[in-house]
């Protein structure tokens, strides 16, 4: 077997994302070796958005499962030992366990904006935005719901989190994750003190019988090693057996992190848009914002330093769909085509000539589930237009883009223009950046900035988290020089300026954006959530 195998200087980064989970190997050159996947969809349970625990290990078990077959494939030999192992997911969200490690309700994840209350009391409370999405604002909106369950909990995690304790056995988190939980102090690199103690002292909360330190994971940096694989964990993660125990395994991130890692995005004045199902641009910070914006959220890097976020629960799904209906197209005409030709075929109309710069007229509201950003507290994924709107492919293409951008920009004008946050660089990362140009080219409108995408746009959070668990190994470095000297020495990259044309045409599609939002709020009130 190559060296990089039987060295044991590989890492294992495997992200828990919205619509896949994906195990990708990497060696001590960061390159992949072998990758796996599985996909999933989040489901309405009680109203409210849930993945099943079942599925949580079905699904990891089936892209390791991948991953390892690919090294056989290749190489000829089991995996039964890697260097590192990390594992990252979809920040925030509520996973509340009694004292027999039993889950008291299913899984509330980030795209719940059910807990708009507690949001807006706490806060208030800390001068501190406190997103609907926080594992916090879902524990307290349990609270004043007066559930039943909350009287039991005796363990509030992410859902990194809850993998990483099953397999190692150990209550911590990564800062970043943890940071998407409950507010961080960057100084202590602990959760702010001074919240934890108003938190407690709120009558409801003083009634409980539990303090909500005792309840929240263990904040660690990057490079901190946070647990072994266990025999019990090695079975949990590869059922055939093969794969060993003792496994040093580095602190569970967020989606967020990872996607700083990947884009070499964790220093000062650095930003990069993660974008998937969900979107959020995020800018490493100075200093701490001078007022209170509920459209930033303040999250930390992987080793504690303190980042603004604009975060979009929705981003591709509404896009996706349309482009499925494409497809569909294609094949009942006979003339099926491959998905990279179909998005890169579409994506380019909407930079074609046959586009007008503002979308001709054309409007989109891609909300699948509800906006926070746009003030909705559910979502009617809507396309509408006048009637001498100038309706064209192109035009169509270029608003399904502009609007799935457009949630976000309320956020990012938030930190640039309100608060004049300064950014060197910002890094576009995720999938919708592999074709050429398009999308790059469209945020750099948006956000009237320059955008760089790197070779490994498309790398995605897993191969964030391999970096992350790679790091394991040299930790007394400096996190954002380690990426600057060793992981992105020789990266590729491309970099978009903005065109002054599109950036008009964004503004006043972003004009009509904003003033059409109360179509979609009539929609909410006209179309039923689940279809009967």
């Amino acid at each position: 077997m190559p060296k990089r195998f039987a060295g044991g200087r590989t890492s294992l980064g495997i992200e828990f994302g919205s619509t896949r989970i994906k195990a990708v190997l990497i060696d001590d050159e960061y390159h992949t070796i072998a990758a796996g996947d599985y996909e999933w969809a989040s489901h309405l349970e009680d109203g409210l958005w849930s993945y099943s625990i079942g599925e949580v290990w079905k699904g990891v078990q089936a892209a390791y499962a991948s991953m390892a077959n690919d090294v056989y494939t290749a190489y000829g030999e089991k995996l039964t030992k890697i260097g590192h192992i990390g594992f990252s997911a979809m920040m925030h969200g509520y996973m509340a366990f009694d004292a027999d490690n039993q889950l008291l309700v299913p899984f509330r994840t980030w795209q719940n904006t059910n807990t708009h209350e507690a949001h807006l009391k706490l806060s208030e409370l800390f001068q501190y935005n406190i997103p609907e999405r926080w594992s916090v604002a879902h524990l307290y909106q349990a609270v004043l719901n007066h559930e039943p369950h909350v009287s039991r909990i005796n363990y509030v995690t992410t859902l990194a989190g809850y993998v990483h304790w099953k397999l190692t056995g150990e209550k911590v988190l990564g800062i970043g994750d943890a940071s998407g939980m409950f507010p961080i102090d960057p100084e202590t690199k602990t959760y702010e003190a001074g919240f934890i103690k108003q938190f407690n002292a709120l009558p409801e909360v003083a009634a409980q019988p539990w303090q909500i330190e005792d309840l929240l994971p263990v904040p660690l940096v990057a490079g901190t090693p946070a647990g072994e694989l266990t025999e019990a964990g090695a079975a949990l993660l590869d059922p055939s057996g093969t794969l060993q125990a003792g496994i040093v395994l580095a602190p569970p991130e967020g989606d967020a992190g990872t996607g700083m890692v990947a884009t070499n995005s964790v220093r000062k004045r650095t930003g990069n848009v993660s974008a998937g199902t969900s979107i959020f641009a995020t800018v490493v910070l100075e200093h701490k914002l001078a007022r209170l914006h509920p459209q930033v959220d303040l999250v930390t890097t992987p080793c504690g330093d303190l980042a603004g976020m604009s975060h979009a629960n929705n981003f591709t799904s509404d896009l996706n769909a349309w482009i499925g209906l494409f497809k569909e197209f294609a094949e009942a005409l006979g003339r099926p085509v491959s998905t990279g030709e179909l998005y890169g075929t579409l994506f380019n109309m909407a930079i074609s000539d046959k586009a007008d710069s503002n979308c001709g007229g054309l409007l989109n509201y891609p909300f699948r589930s509800g906006e926070f950003l746009a003030g909705l507290e559910e979502g009617r994924p809507l396309f509408v237009r006048s009637p001498e709107a100038h309706m064209n492919l192109a035009n169509f293409m270029r608003t399904q883009l502009f609007s799935a951008f457009s949630p976000v920009k309320i956020g990012m004008d938030v930190m640039t223009k309100d608060e004049e946050v300064q950014v060197d660089s910002l890094i576009g990362h995720g999938g919708i950046f592999t074709t050429p140009k398009v999308a790059q080219k469209i945020l750099a409108a948006a956000f009237n900035t320059p955008i760089k995408v790197m070779a490994t746009a498309a790398e995605g959070g897993a191969w964030g988290m391999a970096v992350l668990a790679d790091y394991l190994w040299h930790a007394p470095w400096d996190l954002a020089d380690y990426l600057d000297e060793r992981v992105f020495k020789d990266a590729k990259s491309t970099t978009e300026d903005p065109d002054p044309s599109d950036v008009a045409g964004f503004e006043e599609f972003f004009g009509r954006f904003q003033t059409g939002l109360d179509i979609e709020r009539t929609a909410i009130r006209s179309i039923n959530l689940e279809s009967k």
